[in-house]
């Protein structure tokens, strides 16, 4: 018996020689393939992109992982005891591997026959995580166990923890419990409760399958899984299981806590770091500051969606988008209805609904969201039959007139009421912009970026009216003219047989006043002075005139309809050329990413503009914007700012951007074309010019003070169809801007641009540009250019000339004039 335990224990001994010797064995060769480990010191995780306003609201996220990276500390005590307790309750008692959490597993599957319980670590899940795939090999597996022991080696257990518990998997692509926080309960994990820990404890063994969304269930038994095991290692006390182990699933999917709506412009942000980065932008956890203003982009998107819902409303009601049931057919019930409504899109504001009572002057409502809801009169009211753009029927007088039950219809909340509503055919852009340096303060690209992703503000090249008179009018100034210079306000009969049919442009209105001066046929738009003024400076100049606001050459056509502006431009462009009228001058370059840093928010990028600055003295390289290098090693320290281009004087700036004044105040007995704005804004620090273009495809509105400036646009995608006969740039275009300047401008003091120097002021004739003899009308010139003879009153009080008329001298010639 002796002899016999003496060869048992000396096999065992050598076996347990081999053994060790076989797993030595082992580690030597798959040592070459073992990752270093040392690397997870300065892992990098994947976190997706978030772009924020310049005051820190978000505005959009980008990249299929979601993680929200949290230092061990801030990651609440119960959600590591649950974690533990779940995944490895010898955590912080093994080396990395745990065998008697193996041998536990294996006696559970040896007696049930079925692995209930698993044998890896935390530890060894890191090394899955990070450095492994999820074969289920044994090569795999003895290389998670060896590098498991290294990571024990060089890690402390927290740092292990830390890494694991924002490394692991937890479905609908989040990783990490920060993640899994914010996606299945839309809070920080530091704000869960219990129930919610326990479930997020749970998911680490089958993400998919145990997830409270898709499998409620499910959830709901895993997660009393993780509280028992919670009170079996005395973490939590029996109450406190009671309680949560009783408490509903309320998860529901979130996503990423966009406090700001600026679609168009997070898009225009993903193309430029994907540009500059690389598929990487999307997990390097890049923060992207833009320039825009949270308060002027809410104001923006509020001002586009009332003017564009405005016009649609004023073009009649299309009707209902479906017809569910019809009279005589059975109704659908109330589970019906909100099934169908569920599947429907939402387009912010609009929401579905459907019609399930009707009576004179009222509609019962289902919406999509479940509740019912009535629709007033007020709401319905407006709702004229669509015929035409130009055309509507007679107004209802009754909600039957309107609607019928089992419609679905789309509606929108206007203060406490419902209204009617349908996704407008017509669309429309807001672009603002600082003049001073470049920086984009409010963009919006249209209507619904879910409905149409073409954003118009920097992709639609429109035809832009009389947007573009005050760019003919600076050119001439900068050619010898003023704004006293008189051109022929009559009708344009002249027939040249080598351009072919006769083009006879007109006014609108068709009124022609003979001789006027720049700043009335500006203020007025007049049409055939803008034709006759283009002719007198030339084409050439005038397209070299166009340039210097920032206008690309290649994209205009040298013909006489360019004096009206059957040029097409950009609103960013407009936008752009504006600014320098605004800006005394100068031609700044848009942009609109201020700052782009790291996770860990060190500044990889900083934003140095070139600016306008007329008392700054110039620097070496005025031709472009100076930027700091975009890198992923952090930014240089950014260089002195330098001017942008001096590309009209102060003085033309100057002169025009009071024109413009008088086109929104007007004068004595006429109003300007954009004197809604006088109305509504009661500003003089204001100016702005209307557009609309033939058969009113297009209308624009563009206005600035010396520290904003702004362009709207309104119109269909479709370049064929028109607004209608009534829509002008002043009625459909310029309330958007209205809109927008109301909030924008609030609380700052008005500030009129300042008198440059180079510039006077005399008391002019009206009637012959010259000096007035008595009375007369305050005109600004530059030093230089002012008439210095009179006019002289005749018996009958008229004025004649004395003499030659120095507004024709030079390139004005005397066929312009009369």
């Amino acid at each position: 018996m002796l002899k016999w335990l003496v060869r048992l224990f000396i096999v065992m001994m050598l076996g347990a020689v081999l053994g060790v010797a076989s797993l030595i064995g082992i580690y030597f060769y798959i040592k070459p393939q073992l990752p270093d480990v040392t690397a997870l010191r300065d892992v990098k995780l994947a976190t997706p992109m978030r772009v924020y306003s310049r005051d820190g609201e978000l505005i959009a996220q980008y990249g299929e992982i979601r993680r929200i990276p949290l230092r061990l500390d801030e990651i609440p005590k119960p959600m590591i005891d649950a974690v533990l307790a779940t995944e490895d309750a010898r955590f912080y008692e093994h080396p990395g591997i745990d065998p008697i959490g193996i041998l536990r597993a294996a006696t559970v599957w040896a007696v049930s026959g079925q692995a209930r319980q698993g044998a890896s670590t935390i530890t060894q899940q890191v090394a899955r995580n990070f450095f492994l795939s999820n074969e289920k090999t044994l090569i795999r597996k003895i290389k998670e166990v060896f590098l498991a022991w290294r990571i024990e080696q060089n890690l402390s257990k927290d740092e292990i923890l830390e890494l694991y518990l924002n490394k692991i998997p937890l479905g609908y692509r989040a990783f990490g419990v920060g993640a899994a926080a914010q996606v299945y309960f839309g809070k920080e994990v530091k704000d869960l409760g219990l129930d919610e820990i326990a479930i997020i404890a749970g998911l680490p063994k089958a993400p998919s399958m145990l997830n409270p969304i898709r499998s409620p269930e499910r959830a709901f038994a895993r997660r009393n899984v993780v509280l028992g095991r919670m009170l079996e290692t005395g973490k939590i006390t029996q109450a406190q299981f009671d309680e949560a182990s009783k408490m509903p699933i309320k998860a529901r999917y979130h996503g990423a806590e966009v406090t700001l709506h600026a679609p168009y412009l997070g898009e225009m942000v993903r193309q430029k770091m994907v540009e500059q980065f690389g598929e990487d932008a999307y997990t390097m956890g890049l923060h992207v500051y833009t320039t825009v203003s949270a308060e002027r982009q809410r104001a923006a998107r509020q001002a586009l969606l009332d003017g564009v819902f405005a016009y649609d409303m004023r073009h009649g009601y299309r009707g209902p988008s479906e017809q569910l049931w019809k009279a005589g057919e059975p109704s659908w019930d109330y589970e019906q209805i909100v099934a169908h409504l569920a599947k429907q899109p939402t387009y912010d504001p609009l929401m579905a609904a459907v019609v399930t009572k009707l009576d004179d002057r009222n509609a019962t409502l289902v919406l999509k969201n479940g509740e019912e809801a009535t629709l007033g009169w007020n709401g319905i009211k407006w709702a004229r039959a669509f015929i035409t753009d130009d055309r509507q029927g007679y107004a209802p007088k009754s909600a039957r007139d309107v609607l019928k039950v089992g419609a679905r219809i789309w509606i929108r909340e206007q203060g406490e009421e419902l209204l009617l509503a349908q996704i407008p055919d017509v669309n429309a852009a807001l672009v603002a912009m600082n003049p001073k340096n470049g920086a984009l303060e409010a963009l919006v690209g249209g209507f619904s970026f879910e409905l149409s992703k073409f954003n118009r503000v920097d992709q639609a090249r429109r035809q832009i009216g009389s947007n573009i008179k005050p760019f003919l009018y600076a050119t001439a100034l900068e050619h010898g003219y003023t704004l006293a210079s008189l051109i022929n306000d009559a009708p344009i009969n002249q027939w040249d047989p080598s351009k072919g049919p006769m083009w006879q442009p007109k006014n609108s209105p068709a009124v022609y006043d003979g001789p006027t001066s720049l700043r009335l046929g500006l203020a007025k738009s007049k049409n055939v002075m803008a034709v006759r003024l283009m002719r007198a400076i030339g084409m050439d100049e005038y397209v070299d005139g166009l340039t210097r606001f920032g206008f690309p050459r290649d994209v205009i056509s040298p013909h006489e309809a360019l004096a009206l502006g059957a040029a097409e431009f950009t609103p960013l462009e407009v936008v752009r050329g504006y600014s320098v009228l605004a800006n005394g001058g100068f031609l700044v370059t848009p942009y609109f990413i201020d700052k782009v840093t790291d996770s860990q928010e060190n500044t990889l990028y900083q934003a140095n503009p070139a600016i306008a600055c007329a008392t700054c003295e110039q620097q070496s390289d005025p031709q472009q914007t100076v930027q700091t290098a975009l890198t992923t090693e952090g930014a240089s320290a950014p260089t002195a700012p330098v001017m942008a281009p001096h590309t009209i004087s102060a003085q033309s700036s100057f002169l025009i951007t009071d024109t413009l004044s008088t086109a929104i105040w007007g004068g004595n007995g006429w109003r300007g074309t954009g004197w809604r704005a006088a109305r509504d804004l009661k500003r003089h620090d204001i100016s702005g010019k209307t557009g609309t273009t033939n058969e009113s495809r297009d209308a624009w509105y563009s206005g600035y003070t010396p520290d904003l400036v702004a362009t709207s646009w309104i119109g269909f995608d479709n370049h064929q169809r028109g607004l209608g006969r009534a829509e002008f740039g002043g009625g459909a275009a310029q309330p958007i801007w209205i809109d927008f300047m109301k909030v924008a401008l609030k609380n700052i003091p008005e500030h009129k641009m300042p008198v440059p120097e180079g510039i006077m002021s005399v008391k002019i004739d009206s009637e012959t540009g010259l000096l007035a003899t008595g009375g007369g009308t305050d005109e600004y010139f530059k030093e230089g250019t002012e008439p210095t003879r009179y006019a002289t009153p005749t018996s009958d009080g008229n004025q004649v000339y004395d003499g030659d008329n120095p507004n024709v001298e030079g390139p004005v010639s005397t066929d312009d004039i009369f």
